[in-house]
């Protein structure tokens, strides 16, 4: 069976536009920037974190014809996907105002809940992602 989860996939519109994005205002790191040739493989992950990657795939060609890509974008741009992505951090307040302050759109402020704070934000194509600060157990 399967022993763990290692690309997980983000549909971007631009990847350059991800790049900057991901890496300059998030603050992940570049995994894999590689030309296959029928497409631009391009992943990122957490600094420190060599187990994860997320691929920024761009819709089309070899895996979409282009009237499903086109969909495809206007589903992305639309917020029609869903959840996306989940981030950990130990400081969800202090995180949420450092990606304020870069222009990161928010869709919730944190929030206290019963498994930690979570606070929920926009990539600049439409795509959700939370991060949250998980509780510490009590024993």
């Amino acid at each position: 069976m399967f022993t763990t989860t290692r690309i997980s996939q983000i549909f971007v519109l631009d990847q350059d536009e991800a790049l900057d994005f991901y890496v300059g205002k998030l603050g992940l790191e570049v995994s894999a920037d590689i030309d296959l040739g029928f497409m631009r493989w391009l992943t990122v992950r957490v600094p420190g974190d060599s187990d994860r990657e997320i691929l920024l795939e761009k819709p089309g060609p070899p895996s979409h014809d282009e009237a499903t890509a086109a969909q495809i974008r206007e589903l992305v741009t639309k917020g029609a996907l869903g959840f996306s992505v989940g981030f950990t951090t130990d400081d969800c307040q202090k995180t949420y105002e450092t990606l304020r302050a870069k222009g990161v759109e928010f869709t919730d402020e944190p929030t206290d809940r019963d498994y930690g704070i979570d606070c929920g934000a926009r990539d600049p194509f439409g795509n959700h992602f939370r991060f949250v600060q998980h509780k510490t157990p009590t024993s």
